[in-house]
């Protein structure tokens, strides 16, 4: 995850531990795996918990923080291409302290190990894999736990009762871990803050929901255990259901024995939300006091300056007083000539609806006229275009006026041979005062041969010009 920013980090870090994918995410595997490790659940694959605590996910600087130990397979692939020798040597020997003894490091094809063959040997170099040498150290070598001063559950019979008893009743919930990460002890507070309990005492921490909720704790107690200094963790949150949100501050501290070797590691979390709400209280307050002297500042001088416009109003009232009086006089006028001119519309709106009338009567009687036609009727413009299409069309050709009108006649799907028309259509055109006449073999609506004698002439305009055709279609036979 080098090179990604910190939010896209934490957004893959959360996925991750979610564990939950959709029906895309698994068809490549197989049916029987899926029904043996995942649970269906809304539309969704999720993994078995049980397995899912076994997989740690963390963010971990290479550079930075301290390595992870006892590893023994580390993949750290086309990355060291990218540091400089330095860089390099420092990155290396962490993942050589983070090896278990005989552990694997497999690397890209573009990396080598040649000047560290005191701490790595090949294992094939062809595919760039590496073992860690044996009996072979490196600077990060004290790192390693020197002694354990806390056991796992069954051993802490060494402690004392009194500092048992003292411990559970501290006030701040704090957590001890030993060198190998086992939970060596919890407090009371812990337990309530966490839901935790003594049956988590000699589990690995990592197995428990406190590892990296509210806040990913293995980093920070391996850099503990490596650097041997206290970490402290500031503004964490935590929320649990149906409690108010909590504020903690971590501390991680490493315990030392006087030979400095690492005996464990506490993790103290204090609570600090009264703290926060009292700072975060006065820093609004300050804010506010500070909101409110600006606010009081810029009211004085509105106030000056609403003087100022108040005057300078009431002038200009009196102004606008005397020019009101003028427009009202005018409007007068302007209502009076309104009037008339309202008067005049209502007869020139009347007029407009007789000639409405006669134009729908006129229109009624033209289509009346060319329905009675019992001949096919058809009118085309100079475009070829459908203009009218009567209902002796209709019965021949099967096709309705609304299916016609507007469209090209070539190209109707009718049973009229174009070939013979479309001269007599052009001669129209052409000769305004002509006309032609021709007999067809066609096919009319039923889908039966029949013979139809078309007549074309000019469809002529008010200035006697030729704006279409018409045809006029007769059946001859009617051919059933």
């Amino acid at each position: 995850m080098a090179g990604s920013k910190w939010g896209s980090r934490v957004d893959a870090l959360t996925i991750a531990r979610s564990a939950c994918y959709d029906a895309k995410a698994v068809e490549s595997v197989p049916p029987e795996l899926v029904a043996r490790y995942f649970e269906p659940v809304n539309s969704r694959y999720v993994f078995h918990k049980d397995l899912r605590r076994a997989v740690i996910f963390g963010r971990n600087d290479l550079v930075k923080d301290a390595p992870i130990s006892r590893v023994d397979l580390l993949v750290c692939r086309n990355t060291l291409m990218y540091l400089n020798a330095e860089t390099q040597r420092n990155v290396l020997g962490r993942l050589h302290f983070a090896l278990a003894p005989q552990g694997t490091l497999f690397l890209g094809h573009a990396e080598m190990l040649l000047s560290h063959s005191d701490r790595f040997t090949p294992v094939s170099l062809k595919n760039r894999i590496f073992r860690k040498a044996i009996g072979s150290h490196s600077g990060y070598d004290h790192f390693e736990a020197a002694a354990v001063m806390f056991e796992r559950q069954g051993e802490l019979t060494s402690l004392t009762h009194v500092r048992e008893l003292a411990f559970r009743a501290s006030p701040v919930a704090q957590i001890v871990v030993t060198g190998d990460d086992t939970v060596a002890m919890i407090n009371q507070q812990a337990e309530i803050a966490f839901g935790l309990s003594a049956r988590d005492i000699g589990r690995l921490l990592r197995d428990l929901e406190v590892s990296y909720r509210p806040v990913e704790l293995r980093a920070y107690i391996e850099q503990a255990k490596v650097e041997r200094r206290s970490a402290r963790i500031q503004d964490v949150t935590f929320q649990r259901p149906g409690v108010d949100t909590v504020w903690f501050e971590i501390h991680v501290n490493p315990l030392v024995d006087s030979d400095n070797g690492l005996a464990g590691v506490s993790i103290v979390f204090f609570d600090v939300s009264a703290t926060r709400a009292l700072l975060e209280k006065v820093v609004q307050t300050n804010r506010q006091l500070e909101t409110a002297y600006e606010e009081l500042q810029s009211t004085n001088e509105e106030l000056e300056t609403t003087n100022e416009e108040l005057q300078s109003t009431v002038e200009e009232l009196e102004t606008t007083n005397e020019e009101l009086q003028s427009t009202n006089e005018e409007l007068e006028t302007m209502n009076e000539e309104l009037q008339s001119t309202n008067d005049e519309l209502h007869t020139i709106n009347d007029t407009l609806r007789e000639r409405s009338v006669e134009l729908d009567e006129a229109k009624t009687f033209i289509t009346s006229l060319i329905d009675s036609v019992h001949m096919g009727m058809v009118v085309v413009d100079r475009d070829m275009r459908v203009v009218v299409w009567n209902r002796g069309s209709e019965q021949l050709w099967g096709l309705r006026a609304e299916e016609a009108n507007g469209n090209v006649l070539s190209a109707l799907d009718i049973g009229l041979p174009m070939d013979e028309v479309l001269p007599l259509i052009g001669n129209a055109f052409v000769d305004p005062g002509g006309s032609g006449e021709a007999t067809v073999d066609a096919v009319n609506r039923r889908g039966r041969q029949t013979r139809v004698r078309i007549t074309c002439s000019s469809f002529r305009s008010a200035e006697a010009s030729a704006g279409g055709a018409l045809l006029l279609m007769e059946v001859l036979d009617p051919g059933g």
